[in-house]
């Protein structure tokens, strides 16, 4: 017997020993810095937790050279090789923006013309695996925002076995300008859209790193909201990408009137005015003027607005004429937009929301096609003045964009699509003061937090259990769609793909309650269709 105890003393003595040297042997592993080899030299990154699971991170990592001097207003130029081991743990600079929105929060190293960054978030144990990854582009009228921002954070979705990346891309005059000498010294003829440019080079660089992170090459799903959707949208029609991808997701936004790309020649015409108000005789001099003047000659009161255009390179034709063709990217796409997309006060400005003033604000847009439009958007009372002009406010803005993407990828891109309408409306604020009232419905940008699963890193909002549990929902249908081009899965509301049925076409109602519907506002869609057949484009 004593011998017995002295074994199991013994043993318990090594047990604990070799649990000790196992538990040092788990810190040390912790404690030492991934580090990813890519085509441009050695990357060494952080590691975080989330939900139990041990990521790797990676931050500010330069995709292509920094767009600066000669580099100006040109295609995206190879990153160059470094020699050692280069720091990625932090995110780099923001491109050139003014402050315009309120609701971006940023951690980027400040602001350049030197960012073309991308960040990467991937399981700790994925390097030997192949997960499928997700390259999101960010929203903000191709004029602000950045990769960095908190509800963009890649963390959660990488805690599902994602690896997910964050791109930054040029904007405004730096990322969108087009001059007739611009196009005169491209050996593609075109110029504009280098912001998109941006991203396919980011892409391409996804292509052909990723493995290093434990992504797939070949089931890279792309996503973004507002101007990022816009640029998904791009994505999936330019011949330039639209091999890249397995799969897009949208959320509110496409290059389809009333956001239709700008013909060439128009596009140039603004860069020489944009030219002539900063005082620039030549390219040249245009190129050596500081990027901040730049930046501050955008915000003057006449300045011009850039967006994408037909440059005859990234985009041959308008988006719509591809998607119409059926040659399009054939990829599974989740689509949708929310229900507050605008506000009724779009609509009728300093009017109070009555039937009369309702009436005459679509006898001026509309003219002889005001009765239609009161039908398909009626206002009888002052309830339904205020829901109408609110649905009519977010079509005109950017739903119908979203329902004729859905609608054309439905009937020509010879593969599932699944189309949704956001309704969860956010809380209170944490400072609400009394009277104060959460907004009706789902506003611009209001699903992404819950979409991404960051609703805990923005803290103005009171959120609800019952935000948790919509963001659970949308969160678990974009992992299941980004690995299996399917957003169906164990615990979540059964979503059908669009196609018509009970009188409508199948919808995904995402907020208290999830449910799929029908949708019945087609005909809506289609007047609109019409309207902006002979209009110009927003941009």
């Amino acid at each position: 017997m004593l011998r017995h105890a002295a074994r199991s003393s013994r043993r318990l003595i090594v047990g604990v020993v070799l649990g000790m040297a196992s538990l040092a042997t788990g810190l040390a592993i912790a404690a030492t810095p991934p580090h990813a080899t890519v085509q441009t030299g050695v990357l060494e990154g952080r590691r975080m937790q989330v939900d139990g699971v041990n990521l790797n991170v990676f931050q500010g990592i330069p995709y292509a050279a920094p767009p600066t001097g000669t580099r100006r207003w040109k295609p995206p130029q190879p990153a160059a090789h470094w020699n050692g081991v280069r720091q990625a743990t932090a995110f780099g600079p923001r491109c050139m923006q003014r402050s315009i929105f309120s609701d971006m929060r940023f951690r980027s190293d400040g602001m350049s013309e030197d960012c073309l960054y991308l960040n990467v978030w991937a399981p700790a144990n994925a390097t030997s695996r192949k997960l499928p990854v997700l390259v999101y582009f960010f929203g903000g009228g191709f004029i602000a925002g950045d990769g960095s921002e908190y509800r963009y954070d890649g963390a959660n979705l990488a805690a599902r076995g994602i690896v997910t990346v964050t791109v930054n891309y040029r904007l405004g005059v730096f990322g969108f300008m087009a001059l007739p000498a611009l196009t005169a010294e491209s050996p593609h003829h075109a110029s504009g859209n280098y912001g998109l440019l941006d991203q396919n080079a980011a892409l391409r660089w996804v292509r052909a790193n990723i493995a290093q992170f434990g992504g797939d090459p070949h089931h890279i799903t792309i996503g973004g909201e507002s101007a990022g959707s816009i640029s998904v949208h791009a994505q999936m029609a330019s011949s330039l990408s639209r091999k890249l991808i397995a799969g897009a997701i949208g959320e509110s936004g496409a290059l389809i009137a009333p956001i239709s790309p700008l013909p060439l020649a128009a596009a140039e015409q603004r860069g020489t005015q944009f030219m002539q108000q900063v005082g620039a005789e030549s390219l040249k001099a245009l190129r050596s003027m500081p990027a901040d003047a730049l930046l501050q000659a955008t915000g003057a009161k006449d300045a011009v607005h850039f967006g994408p255009d037909i440059d005859g390179y990234f985009l041959t034709e308008r988006p719509v004429d591809t998607f119409r063709k059926g040659k399009q990217a054939h990829v599974p796409l989740l689509v949708g937009s929310n229900s507050q997309e605008g506000f009724y006060t779009a609509i009728l400005k300093d009017a109070t929301p009555t039937p009369a003033h309702y009436k005459a604000a679509l006898q001026k847009m509309f003219g002889d096609e005001a009765s239609t439009a009161l039908k398909l958007y009626p206002g009888k009372n002052v309830a339904q003045v205020k829901r109408s002009a609110t649905a009519l406010a977010g079509d005109l803005f950017i739903a119908h964009s979203t329902w004729r993407w859905m609608n054309q990828q439905r009937e020509t891109g010879k593969a599932p699509v699944y189309y949704y309408y956001f309704d969860q409306a956010r809380p209170l604020k944490r400072n609400a003061r009394p009277g104060d009232t959460p907004d009706p419905g789902a506003v611009h940008s209001g699903e992404i937090e819950y979409a991404l699963g960051n609703l805990d890193t923005n803290r103005v909002y009171a959120w609800t259990t019952a935000d948790h549990n919509v963001s659970r929902i949308m969160e678990g249908y974009f992992a299941q769609f980004i690995k299996h081009g399917n957003p169906n899965g164990r615990g979540l509301p059964y979503w059908s793909p669009a196609r018509k049925a009970r009188g409508g076409l199948l919808r995904q109602h995402i907020g208290t309650p999830t449910r799929n519907y029908p949708d019945q506002n087609a005909a809506r869609q289609r007047f609109l269709t019409r309207y902006f057949a002979h209009r110009p484009s927003a941009f």
